[in-house]
C-alpha cells in the first residue's frame, strides 16, 4: 500500500489532499491551512471538495460526528476514481483526536486504490482487520 507523506507541498493535477476542516470553512491553521495557501480550499466552505482539496469536518463533537462527512469522502473518491486522494491524519492535531480514534472511520477507504492514508491510519485498520479473523 501507498501512504499519505508525511508533508504535502506539491501535487499533480489529479490529486487531491484532503483534510480536517471546521463546519465554518475557517482554515487558519494545520492541514486546513495548507490546504487553503497551496491546494484551493475557500475560506468559508467547511466540507468537501475545493479545488484540490476535500475538507472533512472534525472540529463539532465526537467522533461520532465525523464518521458521516467521512462516509461522504469515501463515496466521493469511488465517484472520482480518476483522482489520487491524500488523506492527511483529520481531527488528530487542532481536533485533539488520536490515530487509533479517527483511523477505523478509513476502513472502507483503506481498499479503495486511489485512497492514500496515513501510514499510522493503515497499520491500525491492518491490526483492526487482524484482529477480526
Amino acid at each position: 500500500m501507498k501512504y499519505t507523506p508525511e508533508l504535502i507541498t506539491t501535487l499533480e493535477p489529479d490529486d487531491i489532499f484532503v483534510f480536517g476542516s471546521n463546519l465554518a470553512g475557517h482554515h487558519c491553521g494545520g492541514a486546513a491551512r495548507t490546504a487553503m495557501s497551496r491546494f484551493g480550499a475557500q475560506w468559508g466552505c467547511g466540507e468537501g471538495l475545493q479545488g484540490q482539496s476535500y475538507a472533512i469536518p472534525t472540529m463539532q463533537g465526537g467522533v461520532e460526528t465525523i464518521k458521516p462527512y467521512v462516509d461522504r469522502f469515501i463515496e466521493v473518491a469511488r465517484e472520482c476514481d480518476q483522482n489520487t486522494f491524500y488523506v492527511t491524519r483529520i481531527g488528530c492535531g487542532i481536533a485533539g483526536f488520536t490515530d487509533e480514534e479517527i483511523a477505523p472511520l478509513f476502513d472502507e477507504a483503506y481498499d479503495l486504490y486511489n485512497v492514500r492514508l496515513p501510514e499510522s491510519f493503515a497499520r491500525i485498520i491492518e491490526a483492526r482487520r487482524a484482529a477480526r479473523q
